[in-house]
């Protein structure tokens, strides 16, 4: 805290209390199945242990849709797109999508350097860091195998932007795999080192767009969600 009759106060949060985002969850598409919303980046996906960290996605999406449920999750700094289930049974529905890699993702990224290639693939065997958590790490021995391919969209002082598809799941499997590329996303606060954590105001991910096949209908849906970058 700051003092001195022009200084402006501010208050440090402890670890276990994120911050949350004023911005609103905004809901893309609705159906009596599901919804497509967009979440903010600063708003956690499920609300964390702490009664202070309630606020969240899915608890702001609950007073409108007291039927709401979680499918999966973006990390508290990732903005973009998500699905939403409504009701068990679309949840299960949905869910077994995610298990059978039916749903296809896709990310936009900038990321600190020059990615040479324009397009390829990474694929790094990603685990727990026990000793370091919430943080993963890459492990021959315990990792799961994870997959993902990006492409070059524009290079731009001495950055790149990206579009990330990851084939797997894991988790900040987009944040490990740029890193181990040798080009950390820029506002990371987990792999990148202090440089490129502060060459952006947030973390410089968004989920852009999500495409699958309706539980109830079969027929493809496909959302998008413009990156605000």
């Amino acid at each position: 805290m700051t003092t001195g009759s022009d200084a402006q106060e501010t208050l440090e949060l402890p670890p276990y209390i994120v911050p949350h985002s004023p911005e609103p969850v905004r809901v893309i598409y609705a159906d009596d199945d599901l919804l497509l919303i967009r979440k903010p980046d600063l708003l956690l996906s499920v609300p964390g242990r702490h009664p202070l960290n309630y606020d969240c996605m899915i608890t702001r999406l609950q007073e409108r849709f007291p039927d709401a449920l979680v499918v999966h999750r973006l990390d508290l700094d990732t903005s973009g797109i998500m699905m939403v289930a409504r009701g068990k049974a679309s949840q299960g529905a949905l869910s077994r999508l995610f298990q059978e890699r039916a749903v296809e993702k896709h990310y936009r990224a900038w990321v600190a350097g020059t990615v040479t290639a324009d397009e390829g693939k990474v694929e790094f065997p990603i685990a727990r860091d026990w000793e370091n958590r919430p943080l993963q790490k890459i492990c021959a021995k315990t990792g799961k195998k994870s997959l993902t391919y990006f492409k070059v969209l524009n290079r731009k002082d001495g950055n790149s932007l990206l579009e990330l598809q990851p084939a797997t799941g894991r988790t900040h499997q987009l944040r490990i795999h740029c890193r181990e590329m040798g080009h950390p996303i820029l506002g990371c606060d987990m792999y990148a080192p202090p440089a490129i954590l502060g060459a952006a105001p947030r973390l410089m991910l968004h989920a852009t767009r999500i495409a699958f096949a309706h539980p109830s209908t079969g027929r493809k849906i496909v959302g998008h969600c413009p990156a605000p970058f």
